[in-house]
């Protein structure tokens, strides 16, 4: 069902072709990238665009020629995020150096501005998140529900969320999908049900690890705000970018006072985190111009180009769990546990967590690399993963988190070193 719809081999390689390192890393030598989870490949004409633009010294403030050029792509790209990416059209789009940074600041704003004794988050939730959520609710004397997680899917219940959620909840914090196990939460029915319980409720989603396997629309959600990163999504570094609904887009924010309340961009614009962006969205839409060539809507294209890589990545992951080429998968595989391993993949992003039976998960992360394999440890010892992984009563896990650019091939290199690692025990 799902390799069915995964990319042929000539589109497949006309995709590599447009990322750096899908098969050789920065010195050369042979790799496999299953870290996208931590920033994913990147796109060279992201990466151009950017070095491009940013060369450029003029200010897009500014009123002389290349000035006003500037501005204009900076326009633009800011209306493709709100209006492509995000789906809509009310709203404002704020930018920051970092999606967390984003995460804190409106947990943080909206917190001072909502009414209401409570606030509902999930044990899965970035620490971004979750430490927010944690310091300002007690700031403000509220009461924080933590929804627990279910060990066979991965995830959190939709139920076990609502069941937290009542007329006095102030703010909802559930992500899209888990960066650990890549469950896909019901963010509509999620919102939608959660107002039916208090129409006031503020909702935050944060979006950054499911932003580049899947679509967002907060706007047809119900969100408040939604937050994504743009180098988890073929980009670069120092740029986070969230949708704020009209609702929370006039708080009291840091700005210069001389400005509309709802402007959240502070300091000099950058044109080049614009026009890099733009690019991956232009990607995107390329992707979905092969199946639907007759379409001209930007949003529709976007949407047909990340339904093909929702496709291909099922099938890479249903490789990975079931197997290719005569290796088993990671299922069936003696000494390996395939942990979160929920049924439903149309449920799932690519990732996955896997323990060894005698192996930690930092030294299995060490045995890939030398197989020319970059994996990740989620270790009881990080902050970041300490809390999930507890969750699910693990000691630590190798999150494996390959992206649409892998093919069957890179599946079965990865199925056979993972054979032999399991032999070492």
């Amino acid at each position: 069902m799902y390799t069915e719809k995964m990319f042929t081999e000539k589109e497949l390689a006309h995709i590599r072709e447009q990322f750096y390192y899908t098969d050789k890393d920065y010195y050369g030598r042979d790799r496999l990238f299953f870290d996208n989870a931590g920033g994913s490949l990147r796109l060279k004409k992201a990466e151009e665009e950017f070095r491009r633009i940013d060369s450029i010294p003029d200010a897009s403030e500014h009123s002389n020629v290349l000035a006003l050029e500037l501005a204009a792509l900076e326009d633009r790209g800011r209306g493709w995020i709100r209006e492509v990416v995000f789906n809509a059209e009310s709203g404002v789009i704020y930018p920051a150096y970092t999606a967390s940074q984003i995460a804190m600041e409106m947990i943080q704003i909206i917190l001072e501005n909502a009414s209401g004794n409570n606030v509902v988050i999930t044990r899965l939730e970035h620490p971004s998140v979750y430490d927010a959520a944690v310091m300002y609710s007690r700031k403000h004397g509220m009461e924080l529900r933590v929804a627990d997680v279910n060990k066979e899917t991965g995830g959190v219940d939709t139920e076990t969320i609502l069941s937290l959620v009542d007329k006095d909840t102030a703010l909802l914090c559930c992500m899209a999908a888990s960066n650990i196990s890549g469950y896909i939460f019901e963010t509509e029915r999620i919102c939608r049900e959660a107002r039916k319980i208090n129409p006031d409720i503020y909702i935050y989603v944060d979006a950054v690890q499911h932003a580049a396997h899947g679509l967002l629309d907060p706007e047809k959600w119900g969100a408040d705000v939604t937050s994504f990163a743009p180098y988890k999504f073929f980009g670069i570094r120092g740029f986070g970018l969230a949708w704020l609904s009209d609702r929370v887009n006039r708080f009291e924010h840091h700005r210069l006072l001389g400005k509309e309340l709802d402007d959240w961009e502070i300091g000099s614009p950058a044109p080049a985190q614009f026009a890099s962006f733009s690019e991956v969205i232009r990607y995107v839409i390329s992707l979905g111009q092969k199946k639907e060539p007759e379409e001209k809507d930007r949003r529709r294209l976007f949407e047909a180009g990340m339904h093909r890589i929702a496709d291909h990545e099922r099938g890479l992951l249903k490789m990975m769990l079931e197997g290719v080429d005569g290796m088993p998968g990671l299922r069936y595989m003696p000494g390996v546990t395939v942990r979160m391993d929920g049924r439903d993949l149309t449920r799932r992003d690519l990732i996955l967590g896997i323990e060894f039976d005698g192996l930690s998960c930092e030294k299995a992360v060490k045995e890939y690399e030398k197989r020319g394999i970059i994996t990740f440890e989620r270790a009881l010892s990080s902050l970041y993963s300490r809390r999930m992984v507890e969750a699910f009563d693990s000691k630590g896990m190798v999150r494996l988190s390959p992206l649409h650019v892998n093919s069957p091939m890179d599946i079965w290199r990865f199925l056979v070193a993972t054979q032999e690692i399991a032999g070492l025990q």
